[in-house]
């Protein structure tokens, strides 16, 4: 409902009432928005003087960690988050009162009774709706009332600061050419390889780099699990399935699958009698008994004139379409087969199958017997559940279940709180490994419901706690990486070498070595396959005079590349990326001013947190 406020009056207090409705109710109850935050005092952090709440901070990440956009593992630092985003809105709020900023009870009462969330189904505004709706929410029209006005008057603030900066027409032309430019250059890549640079890494060199650098060689708190997987799948790719089963699961099938219909519909009641209609479709029958079409007897007999124009077609039906009897009759049918009379709704129906939307056999045949044999298992695959579940509580090892229930003990490599693989990777899993009753108490862990046909248990086999791995242990990797940073000083030096040459005299370009690479008239964002970095290098560029180059250098991930830019030209106009490109250019300048006042306003403010 309240997602819906949000998008009506385009106000970002929804995110702020979604948070603390659904949050409050699944963490707490109704009576605790009231009974809980009026009475606990312990304060977050406080805002010139203002209380934020403990409780308030973690119905944000509650609210948060529900909708699984966050890992667990990351709940310390969203809570940090959030109690920031929290004192930023409550300096909004008090920026905006003492600029008198205001929304009076009229025009807050008109925007409520705008919102369709509490209009009845005539499209009124419900007073009693808008009781229930935000009571039984556990919150109060109020309250809601109190936050929908804070969040207005930060809003009009911030729209007034961004449409308070402008971009001048001088400089919306400018930035359209810049735009629509497009660029000649060549490029030649310098790597280890094309230039014979060789370094030598020294002992001293590596230690420097990991003393510098130790927190790039920081192993991660993990584990070593052993698991059990219980999957129905699993079971019933084992099963025996006969070919007899298999034929009478496509039959079966057959029967149940949507078909198309066409009838011929004799009515009886006011213009016709029970026994005169019995007459015609016996008539009716005698025809396509004697070799009429179906669709010509529909046309002579029928009073349903729509269809027989159509010779009887009602398109594909399925089951419960048309009602029981109805259904009775066309179901029983073969493909090309015609019913009996069929009484329903106070007319005769004389049915014709003329399709079934069914495969043939030998297309079903995998899935008929992936269906049979699920179906077989399922018993064994429950009571194998139930006794994973009663085993795996009390065991020592995961050995015996195991064996008890048929299955495998899977080892792990070792593995981070989010480095699962495979079965580990899905959600909770390795939550269950770093839980205190597993990972400390060395318990296993309780069966995880992966879906609705696998089961899993695990156990902790071993454990090493985060820790900076000895430069003995990562000498290696960490030689290569001095060794790579070497090589790319080494190429950049060059690089810059061979841009003073070339700049000294541009006739060298024509002596040197290096392999150069065309690209004619790239623009901004053309689709080519010159590498980005290079594209985005050479717009950074200041133009050449006329005749002349300019040269620069970048780096690559295989390693400099030298650029000499040789013409800047105008492209085409383009009204509709031109447009794009004003549009966001305002907004992010719009952005830019918001965003330095709520630095100021951090700078300015007396801040107090628990932390």
């Amino acid at each position: 409902m309240l997602q819906s406020i949000r998008n009506g009056s385009k106000s970002w207090a929804a995110k702020i009432i979604i948070g603390v409705m659904v949050a409050a109710m699944a963490l707490f109850g109704v009576e605790s928005l009231f009974s809980v935050f009026g009475k606990d005092p312990d304060e977050a952090a406080s805002v010139n003087g203002e209380t934020i709440t403990r409780q308030q901070v973690e119905l944000e990440v509650q609210r948060t960690m529900r909708s699984g956009q966050v890992p667990s593992e990351q709940e310390s630092a969203l809570r940090n988050d959030m109690l920031n985003q929290l004192i930023t809105q409550r300096l909004l709020t008090q920026y905006a009162e003492d600029g008198q900023f205001k929304i009076s009870d009229d025009q807050l009462d008109q925007l409520i009774v705008s919102l369709d969330e509490f209009k009845d189904q005539e499209g009124n505004f419900s007073a009693e709706l808008f009781r229930n709706r935000l009571g039984s929410a556990g919150y109060t029209p109020l309250a809601f009332r109190n936050e929908l006005r804070a969040d207005i008057m930060r809003r009009q603030l911030q729209q007034g600061l961004a449409l308070s900066d402008f971009t001048l027409e001088a400089e919306q032309q400018r930035l359209a050419e810049l735009q629509r430019q497009a660029r000649s250059f060549r490029y030649a890549t310098l790597t280890p390889d094309n230039t014979a640079i060789d370094v030598s890494v020294s002992p001293d060199d590596v230690t420097a780099y990991y003393e510098a650098n130790t927190e790039r060689f920081k192993r991660p708190e993990q584990v070593r699990v052993n698991y059990i997987v219980l999957d129905r799948q699993t079971m019933a790719d084992e099963a025996d399935v006969s070919e007899d089963e298999l034929r009478q699961a496509w039959r079966e099938q057959s029967d149940n699958a949507d078909r198309r219909i066409s009838h011929i519909m004799i009515g009886f009641g006011d213009e016709r009698s029970r026994e005169e209609a019995d007459a015609v479709a016996d008539k009716a029958l005698d025809d396509l008994n004697g070799g009429e079409s179906f669709a010509d007897t529909a046309a002579r007999y029928s009073d349903d004139t729509a269809s027989a124009e159509n010779g009887g077609d009602l398109g594909e039906i399925s089951r419960g379409f048309f009602g029981e009897s109805f259904d009775d009759a066309a179901f029983s049918l073969s493909q090309g087969d015609v019913s009996n009379p069929v009484e329903m709704d106070g007319a005769l129906h004389i049915i014709k199958v003329t399709d079934i939307n069914r495969p043939p056999f030998e297309q079903q045949r995998d899935k008929l017997r992936q269906m049979i044999a699920s179906r077989q298992v399922d018993g064994e695959f429950n009571e194998r559940a139930q006794l994973l579940i009663d085993e795996s509580f009390a065991a020592d090892d995961l050995q015996g279940v195991a064996e008890d229930i048929g299955a495998t003990v899977e080892n792990s490599d070792w593995l981070a709180r989010d480095g699962g693989k495979g079965v580990l990777s899905e959600p909770g899993v390795m939550d269950k490994a770093f839980s205190n009753d597993v990972l400390e108490d060395g318990y296993n862990s309780d069966v995880i419901e992966l879906d609705e046909d696998r089961r899993l248990v695990l156990r902790v086999a071993e454990h090493r706690e985060a820790t900076t791995l000895a430069l003995d242990e990562v000498r290696d990797d960490v030689e290569q990486l001095v060794q790579a940073r070497q090589q790319k000083e080494a190429l950049t030096q060059r690089a810059k070498t061979l841009i003073g040459n070339l700049k000294a005299d541009e006739n060298a370009a024509e002596s040197t070595d290096l392999q150069w690479q065309q690209a004619s008239d790239v623009s901004r964002q053309a689709d080519t396959s010159v590498a980005r970095e290079v594209v985005d290098a050479a717009f950074r560029m200041p133009g050449p005079e006329e005749g002349q180059s300019t040269y620069a250098h970048v780096a690559m991930p295989s390693g400099v590349a030298i650029i000499a830019l040789d013409r800047v030209s105008q492209g085409e106009p383009n009204a509709e990326v031109e447009g794009f490109v004003a549009q966001m250019t305002e907004q992010l300048r719009g952005q830019a001013v918001i965003q330095g006042l709520i630095d100021y306003l951090h700078e300015e403010a007396t801040i107090e947190t628990d932390s």
